[in-house]
């Protein structure tokens, strides 16, 4: 009976529309999924757009990515609800990918596919060790804060050690080292899940290592990222000093890039300013530079837990084209940590029926139009279906670039329907078929009114926690909540 309700009501639109629309799905209701329905809604104004996701929340990493004292960052939401509630538009909460729709049905149902799912795995170092207790990805730590459903429940060792290890030097590690820095206080008038900051508050972690396998002029953060992090307060910053001195491709490497420049800068000030030795119980953020992991070191005390890293040091060599690369130099020594996080990347999982290609992460794509394989030749397209975001270009850049990066795939996927007009034409079921099918499969999806409900209560318990929100965290929590 919902299900029949709910198609009625997503049905109320089509009376405006021609007898034959054009039917777009897109999968995934991040930044990229957003900005391709709002750009397609824009340049199509028969297109109806359907925006699928596997989570009862819609906003992807802007939600559960974004870090909780990065508020600003978030107000992006408000645009995408906008989108969410266009007459031509519709949210499907809860729908999967792979089990409740298949990606051969969603290209029977619709005209145009983009799949905008992003990547919601994580690259491995692959060495010895990488399985100890202990360890764990940048990812699953900022989901967890963050209040994502998948990861509430992380085995965090946030009591028993005062030692964080993060293997990489980029926007989210800092991001990683700054909420495990910073005194609870200051986290708690911010949407961090209640859970997290309950754990952070009885956190003994004291020193963070920031560890990177290149020098601080190859660092790969941005200076606002850095500026923060070094403003903590409180805190004694670590850097050795010979990590700073710089080659002749250093300084060339610096000329040519400000952002590099900047965060040199900000790095050197840092190491010549500050106290070189910290006051008794005293926060610490060091800074490691030129150290690849080799190995993860396992306690003789707690078996499978880990108690350390073995790593090489590095140098950087040419390898043509202006490029360098960190190499190992057979020296290695050891760092002592009760906890590890691995901020050296996120990697998008394929879906059968998608080409991918498992190299780099991605699917293969020409401006957002998938091939049929990894060759790169542009005569072998798979009609009808695209991709947007860190899915079609690797998982780099902010919130904006999705912006860019649909713009281009929407031209695509423009430029295409006009080619094959007489095909675009032809009535597809779209918005109908896909109720249908999850009807007949028992799929009890989400619309957007069911978020809002999400929203509205967790607004509502935030307000009596002097919080923006307090975040539901479970799937019952959630799924509960949105069916009231």
């Amino acid at each position: 009976m919902a299900i029949f309700q709910a198609r009625t009501l997503l049905s109320r639109s089509f009376s405006t529309l021609s007898s034959h629309p054009l039917r777009v799905c897109v999968v995934g209701s991040g930044p990229a999924g957003f900005y391709t329905a709002e750009k397609m809604l824009k340049a199509h104004q028969e297109a109806q757009v359907d925006i699928i996701d596997r989570l009862p929340t819609p906003f992807g990493l802007v939600r559960s990515g974004v870090a909780p004292d990065h508020p600003e960052t978030k107000i992006v939401i408000n645009q995408f609800s906008r989108v969410a509630r266009h007459d031509r538009c519709s949210f499907f909460g809860n729908v999967t990918l792979g089990s409740s729709v298949s990606l051969l049905e969603l290209r029977e149902l619709y005209h145009v596919v983009v799949l905008a799912y992003g990547a919601e795995s994580d690259r491995a170092l692959g060495i010895p060790g990488e399985d100890l207790v202990g360890i764990h990805s940048a990812r699953e730590f900022v989901w967890w804060y963050n209040g994502h459903p998948d990861c509430k429940n992380l085995d965090l060792n946030l009591k028993n050690t005062d030692t964080a290890v993060i293997l990489g030097q980029g926007n989210v590690a800092l991001d990683v080292a700054r909420i495990l820095l910073r005194l609870a206080t200051e986290l708690a008038t911010t949407d961090i899940a209640s859970h997290a900051l309950a754990a952070l508050e009885e956190s003994s972690i004291r020193k963070v290592y920031l560890v990177g396998r290149r020098g601080p002029v190859q660092a790969a953060c941005t200076a606002k990222e850095l500026r923060e992090v070094l403003g903590i307060k409180d805190l004694c910053i670590h850097l050795q000093e010979a990590d700073l001195l710089k080659t002749p491709k250093d300084e060339e490497e610096i000329k040519n890039n400000r952002i590099q420049r900047r965060v040199y800068e900000l790095l050197y000030k840092a190491a010549t300013t500050g106290p070189s030795h910290p006051r008794s119980g005293q926060r610490e953020l060091h800074f490691v530079f030129f150290r690849k992991p080799d190995r993860f070191l396992e306690s003789d005390e707690r078996k499978g837990h880990v108690s350390g890293v073995h790593f090489e040091k590095t140098v950087l060599k040419d390898v043509g084209d202006g490029k360098r690369i960190a190499v190992g130099t057979g020296q290695f020594e050891d760092l002592e940590c009760g906890m590890v996080l691995k901020s050296i990347g996120y990697k998008s999982v394929p879906v059968d029926g998608l080409p991918f290609d498992h190299q780099k992460g991605v699917v293969p794509n020409i401006r957002g139009r998938v091939l049929r394989n990894t060759s790169g030749d542009p005569t072998l397209l798979e009609e009808g279906l695209y991709v947007c975001g860190w899915l079609k270009r690797g998982p780099t850049g902010i919130i904006a670039t999705n912006l860019y990066c649909a713009e281009e795939t929407v031209v695509s996927i423009s430029e295409d329907l006009n080619l094959l007009a007489s095909k675009a034409s032809l009535p597809k079921p779209g918005r109908e078929g896909l109720l249908h099918l999850l009807d007949n499969r028992k799929v009890k999806f989400l619309q957007f009114s069911a978020w809002e409900k999400i929203d509205s209560t967790e607004t509502r318990l935030g307000s009596l926690k002097n919080k923006p929100r307090d975040k539901l965290t479970t799937w019952e929590e959630l799924l509960k909540v949105a069916r009231e």
